[in-house]
């Protein structure tokens, strides 16, 4: 597995918070684990509902995982508006400033299409993801990681569906 993969859970998967979820895994080692991020499942409020970001447009706010759920992450693919990001695969990135991200946004610099606010992220020591793959868990899907940001036909609550049906076991 590589970061950038994209995994489906699996209807099989006895987990409430996973269930239809699409991750996208962005840092993997076979010796240590896995972080990832919950891409589609969207948070009850906006971004700019939080205290911080009241000043940011009403970005959708995704539900990224159950761990620190406090925490504000951001995948992004505008390294060129927001530094201090770490590249997970070429084109996208994770982490950086918020406020550059708003600031751009605000300009018209950076498209909304091309964020991801993630309250969250997930987190799997070494062998678990393995594991749950292995036992039916979850899918990895051949689609590219750019679905999530460049599917625009596809909505998000409709992403899991479309890649439970394009993913073979």
């Amino acid at each position: 597995m590589q970061p950038g993969t994209l995994l489906v859970s699996s209807p099989l998967l006895n987990d409430d918070y996973f269930e239809q979820s699409v991750v996208l895994i962005c840092e993997y080692y076979p010796g240590t684990g896995a972080l990832g991020y919950v891409v589609n499942k969207l948070h009850d409020r906006p971004l700019n509902h939080l205290q911080q970001f009241r000043h940011a447009p009403a970005l959708p706010l995704y539900q990224g995982g159950p761990v620190q759920t406090d925490m504000l992450y951001l995948l992004h693919r505008s390294p060129q508006h927001i530094g201090g990001g770490s590249m997970v695969v070429p084109g996208l990135y994770n982490g950086g400033s918020m406020e550059q991200a708003v600031r751009h946004l605000h300009a018209g610099q950076i498209l909304p299409r091309h964020l991801r606010c993630l309250l969250g992220y997930c987190g799997w020591d070494a062998g678990e993801l393995e594991a749950e793959i292995a036992e039916g868990s979850w899918r990895v899907s051949d689609q590219p990681w750019q679905v999530v940001f460049d599917a625009i036909d596809i909505p998000t609550e409709q992403l899991w569906a479309h890649l439970w049906q394009s993913t073979s076991a």
